[in-house]
């Protein structure tokens, strides 16, 4: 199951890349992104309450512990994209992604504090293997003192953080009940959650947009099919290794930008992305 449980995450990771590149495209239209994260979220729960509504056994929704934890990942999903897109605002694309990035670190922080993890020297250099790969990817070191502000790099290690606490919610959420009723909670707590901070009279214009078909993709591929793959493969596997898979993330959104937006990718950026994911695959491997 560890081969299979990496396989899924691996995907769910590749459908938020894909889904990234599609919110760039949204925010480059002009749309708030509040609204590109609140539509990402609902129709992405629409998504999991039609699977609910057509496999309703089992759904353990009758559990108090399904119920915690899936509100605690709900939480960390919007406390993610929240604080990411604040990163951006505040400083810049590179740090932002960077930093949301760093959830690995707090993982496995956790994990070896409440002994889930032995600390090992293999793992710690996985760890300065994959953030040395995000630095090259995201070109982080050609950012100067002037591109950083303290809200953005406080908001982006937020946004790792709140990756961090999603990663376990959907972990331990993940045994009590179906993945479609976890994430039909979740989603539901994240739409909440989104809906302050949403232009509402921005919101009531994408129905007749003619970017409604990118909304409905990204909420599909960010948050409906992915996060459903992703339950199923973190129920097997360790919330430290599920975080260093879905590294694959930032790799699928530079190659959608290089493929569908004509971005340019420089040799430093493909030595990046050749660390991450070497790590990533070693990872998997010993893991099995």
């Amino acid at each position: 199951m560890a081969g299979a449980s990496s396989m899924l995450i691996a995907l769910a990771a590749f459908c938020w890349g894909i889904s990234g590149g599609i919110a760039g495209i949204l925010l480059d239209d002009g749309w708030d992104a509040a609204v590109v994260s609140f539509y990402r979220g609902v129709i992405g729960l629409l998504f999991a309450l039609g699977w609910l509504l057509l496999q309703r056994r089992h759904s353990g929704l009758n559990s108090r512990q399904l119920w915690f934890w899936s509100v605690i990942a709900g939480l960390g999903v919007a406390g993610n994209f929240t604080f990411y897109f604040l990163s951006i605002e505040y400083g810049n694309v590179a740090v932002a992604a960077t930093l949301m990035y760093c959830a690995p670190v707090f993982v496995y922080l956790v994990s070896f504090a409440l002994k889930l993890e032995r600390p090992t020297t293999a793992k710690w250099l996985a760890i300065a293997l994959v953030m040395v790969g995000i630095v090259l990817l995201t070109k982080l070191y050609a950012i100067s003192a002037s591109g950083l502000s303290l809200i953005g790099v406080g908001t982006g290690l937020l946004a790792g953080f709140s990756y961090a606490v999603f990663i376990f919610g959907f972990k331990y959420a993940a045994p009590h009940g179906s993945p479609q009723a976890i994430l039909s909670v979740a989603l539901t707590v994240l739409a909440i959650a989104l809906l302050l901070p949403t232009d509402i009279n921005q919101a009531v214009c994408v129905v007749s947009a003619p970017e409604l078909p990118l909304f409905v993709a990204l909420g599909i591929l960010g948050a409906g099919l992915s996060f459903l793959l992703y339950v199923v493969g973190i129920k097997h596997a360790a919330p430290a290794l599920a975080s260093m898979i879905a590294m694959v993330e930032p790799i699928t959104a530079t190659l959608f930008g290089v493929a569908v937006l004509n971005e340019s990718l420089g040799v430093i950026q493909m030595a990046g992305m050749g660390i991450i994911l070497l790590t990533v695959t070693a990872l998997s491997v010993s893991s099995r």
